[in-house]
């Protein structure tokens, strides 16, 4: 963070505070008269401050992870859980040491998207032990705590903050390339958190995942924003479920009649195949979302952010998600796991 106008030259002062600010660090942050109208006030107000001494243990722990990458969302929905298991995939797969974290308290669906359910935690003289789906990848969530999985986790901020150092400073990741955090949706307490605790020990950046629609993209834009106030580099932002791509052999046809729609898959393939069998090599494409107005890539050249990438909506990436697996693994994902793998290259290539 830079100097704002009232700042003093201090650096815990926004770039665009208010004249006399305090300083996000100063127990008046976000309730000093100076902070009326500020656009940081409620991040300011609701951050922890002065020194944390949990923050040397945070450290201490972080010093054996190389790189530390943030998955966010501005809004629900958008398909980011299923990013950051892909993403863990498959630098796992191209043999680096992965670990990672879901810190979406609330709604922990990483387990799941990992093949993992009915996990428990271990611990050790070394502190808690992630649940590995090899070797090479790690995982912790609040998901392997719930005895129930329906059970809802109805906690206030400080509880939620509480786990997520309590994450950061006892998981014993061991030696490991890449850790990935899969953060809640929104700019939540949550964000705030993961920031705050893991900036001491340096963030490679976000991955911010949007689809095209301007409804995901106004949100978005707030995400960029957050990131840019809080010193958080935006690695680039991934347009997912960008249109529907199906090869025409795995799409189901109905027929409409007076008595409702019947199943006409069958009597249609029949058709294809006597009639005109090529097609069936064919890919059917649809824009799902209405990306009129430029969608991700726009936003971006608006911004200043990079693009990384679409990935469309494609039925076997939805199901590999359902089933915990990497789309790498086969040859089914032929639409997503190739969008994906660009994607990774261009990361890595950043970094």
């Amino acid at each position: 963070m830079e100097n704002g106008g009232g700042g003093g030259g201090r650096g815990d002062v926004p770039d665009d505070a208010n004249d006399h600010c305090p300083g996000t660090q100063s127990e008046d942050a976000g309730k000093a008269d100076a902070c009326a109208g500020c656009p940081n006030q409620q991040i300011c107000a609701t951050a922890p401050k002065g020194p944390d001494p949990d923050v040397v243990a945070i450290v201490e722990r972080m010093a054996t992870v190389k790189h530390k990458i943030l998955v966010l969302s501005g809004k629900g929905g958008v398909g980011k859980s299923t990013f950051s298991a892909q993403l863990s995939f498959a630098l796992a797969e191209m043999e680096h040491q992965v670990g990672l974290l879901d810190i979406d308290i609330c709604g922990p669906s990483i387990p799941k998207m990992l093949g993992l359910e009915g996990q428990d935690i271990h611990q050790s003289n070394l502190g808690w032990s992630p649940v590995y789906v090899e070797s090479n990848l790690g995982v912790m969530s609040i998901g392997f705590m719930l005895p129930n999985p329906d059970d809802a986790v109805i906690w206030r901020g400080p509880r939620k903050n509480g786990l997520i150092k309590q994450f950061l400073k006892d998981v014993d990741w061991g030696e490991i390339d890449y850790l990935v955090v899969d953060a809640p949706p929104g700019t939540s307490d949550e964000h705030i958190s993961i920031v705050q605790y893991l900036q001491a020990t340096g963030i490679d950046g976000a991955i911010i995942v949007t689809t095209p629609q301007q409804v995901s993209l106004i949100d978005v834009r707030k995400e960029i924003s957050f990131c840019k106030k809080v010193g958080v580099p935006v690695l680039g932002v991934v347009e997912n479920m960008s249109g529907l791509r199906q090869p025409l052999s795995d799409l189901r046809f109905m027929k409409s009649g007076e008595s409702g729609e019947t199943d006409a898959t069958e009597w249609a393939l029949n058709y294809i195949r006597e009639k005109a069998p090529e097609l069936l090599s064919v890919v059917a494409c649809s824009e799902v979302f209405d990306s009129s107005k430029g969608g991700a890539e726009k936003m971006c050249i608006e911004m200043g952010v990079p693009f990384l990438g679409k990935v469309p909506m494609d039925p076997q990436l939805c199901k590999a998600a359902e089933e915990g697996r990497s789309c790498f693994a086969d040859q089914k994902c032929s639409a997503s796991a190739p969008a994906l793998q660009s994607i990774v290259k261009k990361l890595i290539k950043t970094e």
